[in-house]
């Protein structure tokens, strides 16, 4: 009859488990650490909990103090029933009460003001159908979650968090038994307002798990001594615009997943917000920091200060197209070291000189005369990176950025043009690390994702850079020495500024780790004085060595990639040839040389001879001036050549950038792979 009964109340008035479900939505690293979350629509602190994540010595005092029949009654102690009652009966008060973790998780969904017998009946007959929905476990995971612990704090992760910063994974025997007092008078013993009362609830319950030999005497005397928590810590509030763009793509998730990592994700906010501590406070920080050989994004820092008006820290500044200055001077000079254009020693002229009107100058307004390529990237030379520009072609750059899915914003109805180079298009922190870990990845591009719903992973196809030119960059780029003061990291990196002072970069990288690094006002307004060397640059270093991550060293040299001296270059690599209107000096009455054999993007099987002995790779061209020099992932071959048909023995299967150059410093190049 009881059974039947039951039936009947459930199907006419069922317990009201969905209350239990609303809980604070969080956000994650990729380890399961709390980086962020927000209170419920009615303002609580209420963070979903599991019997696993939480200290097993705290469940088994919970147990012990609250309802120590827990797993054998049905949602009803009768024997604490029995002695409640003859305890009010004879004592005329309640001396104790015979509420079970059922009865107390019925009450915390029906929350009533009364404490009247009819009230107390209410929640018995909850708790009998409570356990007959829920197994023992997820009774007391409900518990765990909705349990009160003062103010507005509930569950025990919340409560762990506010009161001791930290998860309930662990707890202290001390810390323990107040988290286990707390919930029966939670606002009347709140460590931070009553912290006598609390000391005296956590106190009765340290006794009675000595008496039952739950926790050891002398455990027990060492907690008693501890002092009780005077003040509640904020729960973790990291990534607040990553988190915003998480609610906003999908509002019904109760926990987002990450790939960022905590540890990364604070050293990141602490070197930005005491880097913005020292500029104007108009003056905004983002940072972005990935991992080059999958894309995960570790730590990304929108702005110095969500809630800072001054900066408009509620602009996420890492999605904001800006002018990237001279931080893609490094792909133009990779494109010219994939196509035998030029060696590091290559001498090329740092003059004035006109584009097609195009006049551009340096950021000193000087200029250095005869410099090796080397020293023209390292000391950001204008001029040099334009020449260059104009021998690969605008388009080519660009098209090289979209196998790595990033398309730069051009100025409306203009083709692209060299200014380019200098940082005359528009791109994204978040894009600009997504080319860069490109460069550490030795070419093989890689897609960021968001770090939360879109995933990062290596994009399949052609390489951004072949792995030579992709070592070349690094080779230069790591010898620059950090600005003064700074404490030197083994990495390479490359600043910018925009014209006006209005953005100033910096992105670095190591054998592992890109971060990137932008400074500037929101508003694209002008910042006098602003560059990426002097604030840019000591920022990337300082959070390089926030974030806590190890070094990484630098892999190995592909096969190929060497520095040759200047001494040993061929003549047409000597000197970058250019005549007085800065263009590369070609004959008109001549082709260009073209490489017919292998063509462009061909998967090429290697041949053996019957012995089984590997043969040499024909290579075949039209057109240019001879005598020939080849190149094999940016290495000379042996001889130069007066006929159009040569051959190389490659050292095995990959990709394979070719190259042939004639004797007036015109090349072509393809892209091949090798099987």
């Amino acid at each position: 009859m009881v059974v039947v009964a039951l039936d009947q109340l459930d199907r006419a008035y069922p317990p009201p488990l969905v209350l239990g479900q609303t809980v604070s939505q969080e956000m994650r690293d990729a380890d399961g650490q709390l980086l962020r979350a927000f209170a419920t629509p009615d303002g609580r602190w209420r963070l979903k909990t599991a019997a696993g994540d939480v200290d097993p010595l705290f469940i088994r005092m919970l147990v012990a103090y609250e309802d120590k029949r827990f797993h054998d009654h049905r949602g009803i102690d009768v024997l604490a029933l029995g002695r409640a009652a003859f305890q009010l009966a004879t004592n005329g008060r309640i001396v104790s009460g015979a509420s079970t973790l059922s009865m107390q998780v019925a009450r915390l969904m029906e929350p009533r003001q009364d404490r009247s017998l009819t009230a107390k009946a209410r929640q018995m007959l909850r708790a009998l159908q409570i356990e007959r929905r829920l197994s023992k476990a997820e009774i007391l995971d409900l518990y765990l979650t909705l349990a009160p612990y003062g103010g507005n704090i509930e569950g025990i992760r919340a409560a762990s968090l506010a009161y001791f910063g930290k998860e309930p994974k662990r707890l202290g025997i001390d810390e323990a038994a107040l988290l286990v007092a707390l919930p029966q008078l939670p606002e009347r013993r709140r460590p931070d307002r009553f912290p006598e009362a609390a000391t005296e609830a956590r106190k009765r319950v340290l006794d009675r798990m000595a008496a039952a030999e739950i926790v050891g005497k002398d455990e027990t005397a060492r907690a008693m001594m501890a002092a009780v928590p005077r003040s509640r810590k904020n729960l973790p509030a990291l990534a607040a615009h990553m988190a915003d763009a998480a609610r906003r793509k999908a509002p019904q998730e109760t926990v987002y997943r990450t790939t960022l990592r905590k540890s990364v994700q604070q050293g990141l906010e602490s070197a930005a917000s005491e880097a913005a501590a020292k500029l104007d406070p108009k003056v905004s920080v983002a940072l972005v920091m990935a991992d080059a050989s999958t894309g995960e994004i570790l730590g990304e820092v929108g702005s110095a200060g969500f809630f800072d008006t001054s900066r408009a820290g509620f602009v996420d500044m890492t999605r904001a197209n800006r002018s990237p200055g001279s931080t893609l001077k490094p792909f133009i000079y990779g494109l010219a070291f994939e196509e035998g254009l030029v060696s590091q020693e290559t001498v090329i002229e740092d003059r004035p000189a006109d584009f097609s009107g195009y006049r551009p100058k340096n950021f000193d307004l000087t200029y250095q005369g005869d410099v090796s390529v080397r020293e023209a990237l390292q000391l950001s030379l204008n001029v040099p990176a334009v020449q260059l520009l104009e021998a690969v072609g605008p388009i080519k750059l660009l098209s090289r950025f979209r196998r790595a899915d990033v398309r730069p914003i051009l100025p409306t109805g203009e083709a692209p043009g060299l200014a380019i180079g200098l940082g005359g298009v528009g791109i994204t922190l978040k894009d600009l690390v997504q080319i860069y870990a490109a460069i550490a990845n030795r070419g093989r591009p890689v897609h960021l994702g968001d770090g939360i719903i879109e995933q990062a992973d290596v994009i399949d196809g052609a390489p951004l850079l072949s792995p030579v030119a992709a070592w070349h960059v690094a080779d230069i780029l790591s010898a620059i020495r950090p600005p003064p003061g700074i404490a030197a990291r083994p990495i390479a990196y490359k600043t910018g500024t925009s014209y006006g002072n209005r953005d100033a970069w910096s992105v670095g990288y190591d054998g592992r780790y890109v971060l990137g690094v932008w400074i500037g006002r929101a508003d694209n307004g002008a910042v006098p004085g602003l560059t990426g060397y002097s604030h840019a640059a000591p920022l990337l270093f300082s959070a390089f060595n926030a974030s806590g991550v190890a070094s990484v060293p630098f892999p190995a040299p592909p096969p190929g990639a060497v520095r040759i001296a200047q001494s040993q270059l061929p003549p047409s690599l000597k000197r970058f040839a250019v005549d007085g209107y800065g263009l590369t000096a070609i004959s008109a009455r001549e082709k260009p040389p073209q490489i017919v054999y292998p063509p462009e993007g061909a998967r090429v099987e290697l041949g053996t001879s019957a012995d089984g002995t590997p043969l040499p790779l024909v290579l075949k061209m039209q057109g240019g001036r001879a005598p020939f020099r080849w190149l094999a992932n940016g290495r000379p071959l042996e001889a130069v050549s007066r006929n159009r048909t040569s051959q190389w023995m490659p050292d095995g299967a990959g990709y394979a950038t070719l190259t042939v150059i004639d004797a007036i410093g015109r090349a072509a190049s393809v892209a091949v792979f090798l099987k």
